[in-house]
């Protein structure tokens, strides 16, 4: 989700998606029930959600499961502890002790199995499932899944089917058949690498795509403007990878004189951040409230948080904020369903006289979005369904599909629960898996999560999940420390003999920080 408040942003933001670096061995996905139906107390006990299987995941972009509807009321219990970990692994290094958790309640959670007096992430806050209001346009200049792609003749080699779409772009006038086989030249491109024996192949490609849509963009026509802007937005028609907003710009404003909706977007997001252009807010809401009017759902949501929380120079007024949001989630899709996180977060907090408090429906609209493949939605049900927040039961089922759902979207706080759950398991849900432990801890650090490069430094280091060796952990450690984790720096210090405290008193005190140390949590 996109949030003013959260002070986040990408620092380049339009890069081409790629997937996350994939660990030696494949996670393990967990497949979730098929139905769970939302009951009354009486009926809970005789009707037990249908229990899941486990499969090995496919590919790193397969779509996630469709989520499950949402059950109701649960308990808390609290994170995973440093004993149950050393009682499996047969570790003989204690952690660090790291800092005390934030909430005024520790919870508890079904995958611990001790009651520990600190935590690692400490309590959950509303922004921490949120992303910066700049993301989403971002994500959107750089999201090519609504880029058109090419089809293959089965019969044909290739380069035939190229040669046969291109003789027949030629024969017609037609500026949409020759739009479309730009953009088959533009996917053709893709596959083939920058560098090697194909990137002159590739290159060859994307510029005659190039040329084409700069053809069609002169003579007006609307789809083409908007999709060789969003190339050269991309970097993917400058031999260096260069972002040429200054290219780019020009066109979404082009292409918005056409009533495209998508262009008047992102020549709104242009316009708030600078992309090729001055900042201008009051051009932005104008560009905004054009694609708006064009249904756009990424318009309509950013109008309705500016409205909301009094963004982009708009006076603050929530009543027609929320009307905004609500026409956003009714036109919600898998690319922009932001506006139903966003209506389900005012439903937990509400507005006076706007917005009334109903957990229930916030539930259901985090379903809504998490359905649409939305990760901070499907992450903060994992947290309700393992906590039993808003009046969620507590369901290890429901909650591990939740976490994969967020996981395979790329999200390093989905990635780094399943790696708690992993260490545990679930009886009849989730087997306990050190090796799956240690993959998910390890790409939740390749995202850059400090607590998830800490835990991969620790599990380097005593060998749970991998193979023992200090040295690599000795890596992870330093990585995580330069991101903030004071027990990474703790555990650096203590290797490197600079704990002056530790090393005085280390004869008198080493069994009583022992202790301490082995209560601490990773997770």
């Amino acid at each position: 989700m996109i949030h003013h408040s959260t002070g986040t942003d990408v620092a380049n933001p339009i890069l081409l998606n790629t997937p996350p670096p994939t660990p030696l061995k494949e996670p393990l996905l967990f497949s979730p029930p098929t139905t769970v139906s939302k009951q009354s107390p009486e009926k809970q006990s005789e009707k037990k959600p249908q229990q899941p299987q486990y499969i090995e995941v496919i590919a790193p972009d397969t779509p996630p499961p469709a989520a499950a509807s949402v059950d109701s009321k649960q308990k808390e219990k609290s994170p995973l502890s440093i004993d149950s970990l050393s009682q499996s692994s047969n570790a003989s290094l204690p952690l660090p002790s790291p800092q005390s958790a934030t909430t005024p309640q520790q919870e508890l959670s079904p995958r611990s199995s001790a009651t520990p007096s600190h935590t690692l992430d400490g309590g959950s806050t509303r922004s921490s499932s949120m992303v910066s209001v700049s993301v989403l346009g971002d994500q959107q200049l750089l999201d090519h899944s609504h880029l058109k792609p090419g089809h293959r003749a089965s019969l044909l080699s290739y380069a035939q089917t190229i040669n046969m779409y291109r003789d027949n772009a030629k024969k017609t006038n037609s500026p949409d058949i020759q739009c479309d086989f730009a953009i088959f030249m533009v996917e053709a491109a893709k596959p083939l690498a920058t560098e090697g024996a194909t990137a002159a192949e590739r290159w060859a490609y994307l510029t005659e795509a190039e040329k084409l849509l700069r053809q069609l963009s002169a003579r007006g026509h609307a789809e083409s403007q908007y999709y060789l802007g969003n190339l050269y937005a991309a970097g993917m028609l400058s031999k260096k990878g260069k972002n040429e907003f200054d290219k780019a710009f020009p066109l979404f404003v082009q292409a918005t004189k056409h009533h495209h909706a998508d262009a008047s977007f992102r020549a709104a997001k242009c316009y708030e951040d600078g992309l090729g252009t001055r900042k201008d807010r009051s051009k932005a809401v104008q560009f905004y409230r054009k694609a708006a009017t064009l249904s756009h759902p990424g318009a309509m949501y950013r109008l309705g948080v500016a409205q909301v929380y009094g963004e982009l120079s708009i006076s603050k007024n929530a009543r027609d904020g929320v009307k905004w949001l609500k026409r956003a989630a009714e036109a919600a899709t898998p690319e922009y369903p932001h506006a139903i996180h966003e209506l389900a977060q005012l439903h937990e907090t509400g507005i006076k006289n706007v917005v009334f408090v109903d957990l229930d429906y916030a539930v259901s609209l985090y379903a809504q979005a998490a359905d649409l493949g939305y990760a901070p939605s499907a992450y903060r049900l994992g947290e309700c369904y393992e906590y039993g927040r808003l009046n969620c039961d507590q369901d290890p089922a429901l909650s591990i599909h939740y976490y994969t759902i967020a996981a395979q979207q790329g999200h390093c706080e989905g990635c780094f629960a399943l790696t708690a759950w992993y260490l545990v398991g679930s009886p009849e849900v989730l087997p306990q898996s050190d090796e799956q432990a240690y993959v998910w801890a390890y790409r939740a650090a390749e995202m850059g999560l400090a607590k998830a490069e800490y835990a991969v430094g620790y599990f380097t280091e005593v060998g749970i999940g991998t193979i023992s060796d200090p040295d690599e952990a000795f890596e992870w450690y330093s990585r995580a420390a330069q991101h903030g984790d004071k027990r990474a720096i703790q555990r650096i210090q203590a290797q490197q003999g600079l704990n002056a405290d530790q090393h005085d008193g280390h004869h008198h005190h080493g069994k009583k920080n022992k202790r301490r140390q082995d209560s601490c949590m990773i997770m």
